[in-house]
């Protein structure tokens, strides 16, 4: 069963353009992670928040990602970082058109 992963925390920037020139080498290398089918990220330049939606293939995947990445946030000196791992609902998601991709 796929697994989501959903991180934010707070976030001063940057936003948009200037985000994706910042963070490309950091989204190439999460293509890497044991057991990552897919991450869409997110930012509220507004809210000051930043973070991402991710699909897992395992709990596991999904858990040891949220260990490493809660650190590294942390090792960056974020803190208020919210991380939840829920279950995705393949038979309903597919109605709705959810992407969960070979995870079902």
């Amino acid at each position: 069963m796929a697994v989501i992963l959903q991180v934010h925390f707070p976030f001063a920037g940057p936003f948009g353009e200037a985000m994706v020139e910042a963070m490309t080498p950091l989204a190439r290398s999460i293509n890497d992670e044991p057991g990552l089918l897919w991450k869409i990220w997110t930012e509220d330049e507004a809210g000051q928040r930043a973070g991402g939606v991710y699909l897992f293939a395992t709990r596991e995947d999904a858990e040891a990602y949220r260990q490493m990445h809660t650190a590294r946030l942390e090792g960056m000196g974020v803190t208020g970082i919210e991380a939840q791992i829920l279950e995705a609902n393949e038979a309903l998601s597919a109605i709705n058109g959810g992407p969960l991709g070979d995870a079902s």
